[in-house]
């Protein structure tokens, strides 16, 4: 029997607020995601995946809210993934089939501790 744990793919990109996709280049990523997404549900080593949009606030320790999401390194998390796999280095293999890559960000694989 396999030992399959849970990961969470973690998907960031650096984004660009003065030049926005064409209504081609919009397709051709949601056509490359679809295909990503897919291709794991039909293994089924897709647990659940979430796009995160650009509204937010965040809160500090003491409370204090601020206006806006989080930008660190110019970058930002654009959505996660959860997915099945056997190891930490199998849910890495997956995740270099990942499109963000393709638009010039990253992936972070992380183990999930269940609480």
């Amino acid at each position: 029997m396999e030992n399959r744990q849970e990961f969470m793919l973690l998907f960031r990109f650096e984004p660009s607020f003065d030049r926005q996709p064409t209504d081609a280049e919009m397709n051709e990523m949601h056509q490359q995601w679809g295909a990503f997404i897919g291709n794991l549900a039909i293994q089924e080593k897709l647990v659940s995946t979430h796009q995160l949009g650009f509204e937010g606030k965040r809160i500090s320790a003491d409370k204090t809210v601020f206006e806006g999401i989080n930008l660190s390194d110019n970058q930002t998390v654009a959505g996660n993934m959860i997915v099945r796999a056997n190891s930490l280095n199998q849910a890495v293999e997956m995740a270099k089939n990942c499109p963000i890559l393709h638009m010039g960000g990253n992936v972070e694989v992380r183990s999930i501790n269940p609480m």
